[in-house]
């Protein structure tokens, strides 16, 4: 949801996340990762602008911190 959220492609991300684009892939499917290894992605994504959102009865979530702006 947050790559979507930003537009992002899986090379994209794997890149500014410094990672393979296959770990992009096996943790969009749901493969367990390195703990490290997901928090570099999820720093990515933050320094992006998304925040992550813990579960509240509703399940988790992310949203875009900032709003984007319109051309």
């Amino acid at each position: 949801m947050a790559r979507a959220a930003l537009g992002w492609g899986i090379r994209e991300l794997a890149e500014i996340a410094q990672v393979a684009p296959q770990t992009i892939t096996r943790l969009e499917k749901g493969d367990l990762l390195k703990p490290k290894t997901v928090q570099v992605i999820q720093s990515a994504f933050e320094a992006a602008g998304v925040e992550f959102i813990p579960e509240n009865g509703g399940g988790p979530g992310v949203r875009l911190a900032h709003k984007l702006s319109r051309s």
